[in-house]
């Protein structure tokens, strides 16, 4: 679009300096092909600088279109009507109060809805993406309290909320399960996570407690949580014959196009989804109903649709995090090294989605121990499908393990730092796998330094006036991931190069990140790069989620510059400077290839494609399969500091400090890197001390569907956050770089309740940590 280029044409980026000179060739650096990448070992040009967002102009100017924003001819405005029953069916649908409505054009249920097949379940393949595998408004069945049941299309917003109001609903209830306890007295299931069991042992675990001289053996819970991105879910459609257009808030337009083609039993090249501008996902911004009831009755009324949830729409249909029963028992000798680390409970999800929370992830990696014992069984209600959300399992599971961990250290007299220390593993407690890299320890002692850690006192001691104050401590960790993206494209003209991939930005600064790599790799000005996203036309199969999005567009576009340098090197000939070399002796420079040895050996893109007698240059590549993570054990890590204040009086609490202290891999940005580390915590201290989707157990029905009464962290419960970071690039990574988007999040629930224990003597065992539980 011409307000994201000129938005880009403003950025101010440095001049690439001469590569030649800078980069040292590190022999067990990542690249497709398995040779070094030249980009690893050197801070140069763009790259690990505090680059400002290139959309940020259009955004804060309000010129960017999100999903409900796209205006388009004829357009009609749909709202929805929910089920207000868990189970049963549908015995009455009274609409014509309804329809004859001003501005009604519309009326759809069960009865006139056109047939459609159930969304493909989300990792079922490689492209689906539903977030449940239920028939979508085709029969008078109803599968939890919020399905949509009615939609109605009007000329304006207005009236189609004021005609939904009037439709009226019975309903034949049947006995549906929506409490825990009475799903765990039915039965149990193995949990599983993406084709994986949630279940590892190694060794007599529990005899290795019984036996330990020192240990813990605790219950922790958590609740459910709720999806709630700035931008509510919204989309807008029109059929163009027998092809669909898709406007829409998605962290996967490759597999929505795909999808959705399944739904309607069209080609998947005859949907085109585009998603420029998503505000915030966290996990929940996949395929659910709306998507295809706006599609379904765009078809019927022959018009296009938009449909945008209310807040409490996405709350009915758009699944959250689910609750967790956490045990966490751990052992340990004299010295305070583990024998046994047991980390097993339940959690709850539909029989119509596929995510267990996997909260034992964490443990997985994270300390050396004798013996191991770790396992999710899943319990099954009749509710909305659960579904990913900001670090599903480690958000909720680094909770209870470190929580556990901070018992155990005060029992022992143990500093809690020093424990963790102790118990580094040397490779994967579970695979034996070496680590790619782990610089714990120098998050830790970092940390610790700059945060005063040294100065830290006994449980219940320091106080001011009425204030209780005490500081925390927890690891953070997420598994590094790059799921296979597909193929990158690269368009190279004279003045410049455009990267074309279908991945996504939902605020992270995932544009201006690859801005920055690209314009380094090709020695090109950043204004000279365009990063063409968020359009399933595009070529690659990329999802943002997994905080894996920068390795695998990194790996794609790595792929893609190395068939553009060979290509390029073709066209060069005999009578260019670069003569006789191969992809792997140049590097992009200055506006073209040079030697990497010899600057001097250098020509510019513009003349070897002029003596090409060629106006542009496109390549097409994709990446290798990820067999890194086959060969290393990769994760990022952090350590979060936590200070909070609790009046001994009320029970108020208030965080006063946090620092985070990460070790990623390399910073490609630390401007949007910051941000991103600063996000997860925030949420993360909604997590510890808000959140919380209460949940009538006798309904199955959500009771705070609101942000007035579904609390999320505000200015005030937000104090300054540090971060910092040890920026020493994984080898085994492409970039060097791991994930950041979610680690934020995890560790922070468990450095609240380790300060709140520290400051009170009081130890919060169930989320979230509310005045009631202190008083």
């Amino acid at each position: 679009m011409k307000a994201v280029e000129d938005a880009k044409q403003a950025v101010q980026g440095a001049a690439s300096a001469v590569m030649a000179k800078a980069v040292q060739m590190a022999p067990d650096s990542w690249m497709p092909g398995g040779k070094p990448d030249p980009l690893i070992r050197a801070q140069h040009g763009h790259v690990g600088r505090p680059i400002s967002r290139v959309d940020g102009p259009v955004k804060v100017q309000g010129a960017a279109p999100y999903a409900a924003e796209f205006p388009l001819d004829g357009m009609l405005y749909a709202a929805l009507v929910f089920s207000t029953i868990a189970k049963g069916k549908i015995t009455a649908l009274d609409t014509d109060a309804a329809e004859a409505a001003t501005g009604v054009k519309l009326v759809m249920t069960y009865r006139n809805a056109p047939r459609m097949k159930p969304m493909p379940l989300f990792m079922t393949s490689e492209k689906a993406c539903g977030g449940n595998d239920l028939p979508v408004m085709q029969d008078a069945q109803v599968y939890w309290n919020g399905e949509p049941v009615a939609l109605v299309l009007a000329d304006t917003q207005e009236q189609a909320d004021h005609a939904a109001s009037l439709i009226h609903v019975a309903f034949e209830e049947e006995h549906a399960i929506t409490a825990l306890a009475e799903a765990k007295a039915k039965g149990v299931e193995p949990g599983q996570f993406m084709g994986q069991p949630l279940k590892f042992e190694n060794g007599a675990a529990e005899q290795a407690l019984a036996d330990a001289a020192h240990k813990v053996d605790q219950r922790y819970t958590t609740p459910r949580h709720s999806h709630n991105a700035i931008e509510l879910h919204a989309v807008a459609v029109a059929w163009e014959g027998d092809r669909l257009r898709v406007h829409d808030a998605t962290q996967m337009v490759a597999h929505s196009a795909w999808s959705l083609g399944h739904v309607f039993g069209i080609a998947e090249d005859q949907v085109h989804v585009t998603s420029p501008f998503v505000g915030g996902g966290f996990g929940g911004k996949g395929l659910w109903q709306h998507q295809v009831l706006a599609a379904a009755a765009a078809k019927l009324a022959g018009r296009p649709v938009r449909l945008m949830l209310s807040r409490e729409g996405v709350y009915r249909i758009v699944g959250g995090r689910t609750i967790t029963e956490q045990r966490v028992a751990l052992g340990a000798d004299a010295e305070g090294r583990f024998d046994a680390l047991i980390h097993t409970g339940t959690t709850a999800m539909s029989h119509h989605n596929v995510l267990p929370e996997p909260f034992i992830l964490p443990a997985r990696s994270a300390y050396a121990t004798k013996t191991m014992k770790l396992d999710v069984e899943v319990a099954y209600l009749d509710m909305v499908a659960n579904t990913f959300m900001r670090a599903p399992g480690e958000a909720v599971g680094t909770f209870a393990l470190e929580s556990a961990i901070d018992e155990l250290a005060h029992d022992m007299g143990v500093d809690p730092i020093e424990l963790r220390l102790r118990n580094e593993p040397d490779k994967d407690p579970t695979t034996g796998a070496p680590f790619s890299s782990r610089e714990v320890e120098k998050a830790f002692r970092d940390g610790a330094e700059r945060f005063g850690w040294a100065n830290r006192q006994a449980p219940g001691t320091r106080r001011e006036g009425e204030w209780l104050i005490g500081t925390g401590v927890a690891t953070a960790t997420y598994p590094y991931y790059r799921m296979p993206g597909g193929a990158a494209r690269i368009t190279l003209t004279p003045n410049g190069a455009a990267i074309d991939i279908a991945a996504h930005d939902m605020g992270m600064g995932t544009a201006t990140a690859q801005t920055q790599v690209a314009a380094d790799r090709l020695g090109l000005d950043m204004a000279q790069v365009t990063f063409n996203y968020g359009d399933s036309t595009l070529p690659g199969v990329v999802m943002a989620g997994g905080s894996q999005q920068t390795a695998a567009i990194g790996a794609s576009v790595m792929a893609a510059h190395r068939a553009l340098v060979t290509e390029l090197l073709k066209l060069a000939g005999n009578d260019s400077p670069l003569a006789g070399l191969d992809a792997d002796e140049v590097v992009g420079v200055n506006g073209g290839l040079a030697k990497i040895d010899d600057a001097s050996a250098h020509e510019s893109y513009a003349s070897i494609l002029a003596r090409a007698q060629r106006n542009e240059l496109v390549v097409e590549a994709e990446p290798p399969s990820p067999l890194e993570t086959t060969h290393w054990s990769m994760h990022s890590h952090g350590a979060m500091f936590c200070e909070v204040r609790v009046n001994a009086v009320t029970g108020e609490l208030r965080v006063s400090r946090f620092l985070g202290s990460f070790d990623c891999g390399r910073i490609l940005n630390p401007k949007t890197a910051a941000s991103q580390f600063r996000g997860g915590i925030i949420m993360g201290l909604g997590l510890a001390l808000m959140e919380e989707t209460q949940y009538d157990e006798r309904s199955g029905r959500i009771m705070n569907p609101s942000l007035a009464e579904y609390h999320v962290p505000v200015h005030m419960d937000v104090p300054e956050i540090e971060v910092m970071w040890t920026d020493i690039p994984d080898p085994h990574a492409p970039m060097g770089a791991r994930g950041v988007g979610e680690i934020g999040i995890t560790g922070v629930a468990a450095a609240v309740a380790n300060a709140v224990f520290n400051a009170t003597g009081k130890r919060v065992r169930d989320l979230p940590i509310t005045l009631d539980k202190l008083l």
